[in-house]
């Protein structure tokens, strides 16, 4: 399992208000993990800078956000397509679900043959569900990420599916690279 101690959950899109409100964008499962965090972070030169958030709220699809550390429009303004990050411990996690972070650079395996099918290197989401963005020696595949597909995820081996027809075809059944413990 990946060891990074912080995970990107959102980021400010605008200001609101005069007083140094914020406008951000979730990235979390919901806005409500990310109005939930008492403190967040934003990348610096030499690290992460810590923010106590004072007031956070849902608003449509956005969160405002107010930091006690930034007191003005102009302060929360240099602050604006600022990604914003939280600690891996204070995001709950549901048993059987992972960070994206954890996922992205993971090997696809099918399940039955233990044929490695590609990498995971973005997940998306467009709706019904997450998509695993998978490249392959050729291209790129979307795999839905969903029960019906996913047999296992392991954060040390990889993911490991079930072959979907049409989506992971029998071009790949001739790649030397195997997995070699399934």
């Amino acid at each position: 399992m990946k060891s990074d101690r912080f995970l990107e959950c959102g980021k400010i899109v605008n200001t609101h208000g005069v007083k140094g409100g914020m406008r951000a964008e979730s990235w979390c499962d919901k806005p409500s993990v990310l109005t939930g965090l008492s403190h967040l972070f934003t990348k610096t030169a030499d690290g992460f800078a810590e923010h106590a958030v004072t007031h956070a709220s849902q608003q449509k699809d956005m969160v405002l956000l107010t930091f006690a550390d930034v007191t003005d429009m102009d302060m929360a303004e240099k602050l604006k397509n600022t990604v914003l990050y939280a600690l891996r411990e204070d995001i709950p996690l549901v048993a059987g679900s992972y960070f994206r972070a954890d996922l992205i650079g993971l090997s696809v395996f099918d399940n039955e043959t233990g044929a490695l099918l590609g990498t995971v290197q973005d997940i998306v989401n467009r709706g019904a569900s997450d998509l695993y963005e998978v490249k392959t020696p050729r291209d790129v595949r979307y795999l839905p990420a969903v029960k019906e597909f996913i047999v296992r995820v392991d954060l040390e081996t990889g993911i490991f599916i079930h072959r979907i027809p049409g989506l992971f075809d029998d071009d790949f059944e001739n790649l030397d690279d195997k997995a070699e413990d399934v």
